[in-house]
């Protein structure tokens, strides 16, 4: 097994520059591809006998009908055995929240989740199919932009395997739907194995990562977060008479203020969602404004996004009107928990 006391004197001097060029978020290896015009392919790394772009984020798989979460990133460096030997580093300061050791509970294999705050929105980041993961990581130990957490390889559960040409870390930036997903599933998914608890998968929302870093590339210290997610494309838009859910503690600054709610009182919100789920812009609403008696309402849909990305498959037409798919209902359902 290689030793982390090297890898973290390899890294060092890469990751001081890497912090320093991209904030907040950094790459999570050396390969900066993405950023070079043309580079696309050297640095996804593409599922077997397809384009680069299969290793993005969205619906890039299955001819656009399977969606993928996160970035594959090509490995740069290999030991005498062939294997990858890339340092994996924190895109950004944060706190170790959660990992797992074992390959066999997870497709992602070996992985890591980190915890950020940037400008007020709680973000996690994921690094999987790792080799190592450095030893001393805890859940709650603080780490810096650009500090080794772990070596790329290829862990992972699923059948075929990955082999040792595709070699990669998939990198996600995710937020959180629900601080109770444990309990969500025991009532809505009885008897389904969960052996992450509320770091499960299914708990959480990824935003796209190459637009980040190209956003911070072209945009330098101008770059926002904050605005990059208020500026999402809207696929619905949808009304719910809940009210104190953890998203809203999350991410207060997608909130819009509403003079009516603020007088009146809130009684619920409407939330506009981006293609992949992500509820981008918050709005309250007094009970006055709330049409019907549903608990969850959908009040608009954007055509031409859905037409755009349709794997993800939120909403649904049927018998000429939209409606929100049984996709959509979890996903509405575990937000508002």
């Amino acid at each position: 097994m290689r030793a982390f006391p090297a890898l973290a004197l390899a890294v060092g001097s890469w990751a001081a520059g890497s912090a320093a060029l991209a904030q907040p978020f950094g790459f999570p290896t050396a390969n900066r591809a993405l950023l070079t015009p043309g580079g696309e392919p050297a640095f996804f790394a593409a599922t077997p006998g397809q384009p680069w772009v299969t290793g993005s984020f969205g619906c890039v798989r299955s001819e656009g009908g399977q969606w993928h979460e996160g970035l594959d990133i090509r490995c740069l460096r290999r030991d005498q055995q062939g294997e990858p030997s890339d340092p994996v580093v924190a895109t950004a300061d944060g706190v170790v929240a959660y990992f797992s050791l074992k390959p066999a509970l997870s497709n992602y294999g070996r992985y890591v989740i980190l915890r950020h705050q940037v400008e007020g929105i709680e973000i996690f980041s994921l690094y999987a199919h790792l080799s190592q993961v450095r030893p001393d990581l805890q859940p709650g130990l603080a780490v810096r932009a650009g500090e080794a957490i772990g070596v790329m390889g290829r862990s992972t559960n699923t059948g075929a395997g990955i082999s040792r040409e595709r070699a990669h870390v998939h990198f996600e930036l995710n937020l959180r739907l629900s601080d109770s997903f444990t309990t969500w599933q025991k009532q809505h998914q009885p008897g389904q194995r969960n052996d992450h608890g509320e770091w499960n998968g299914h708990n959480f929302l990824g935003i796209d990562p190459a637009q980040v870093f190209r956003d911070e590339a072209r945009l330098g210290p101008h770059f926002s977060l904050l605005n990059q997610l208020r500026s999402q494309a809207e696929l619905c838009r949808v009304r719910v008479r809940r009210t104190g859910f953890a998203w809203l503690r999350r991410c207060p600054g997608l909130i819009v203020p509403n003079p009516t709610a603020e007088r009146e009182g809130v009684a619920g919100w409407e939330l506009a969602l981006n293609y992949a789920g992500i509820p981008f812009q918050l709005i309250p609403r007094a009970a006055s404004e709330l049409k019907g008696k549903g608990a969850v309402q959908l009040v608009s849909v954007n055509e031409s996004e859905r037409e755009e990305h349709p794997c993800r498959r939120l909403v649904v037409r049927r018998g000429g009107r939209w409606e929100l798919s049984p996709r959509g209902s979890e996903l509405i359902d575990l937000l508002v928990h």
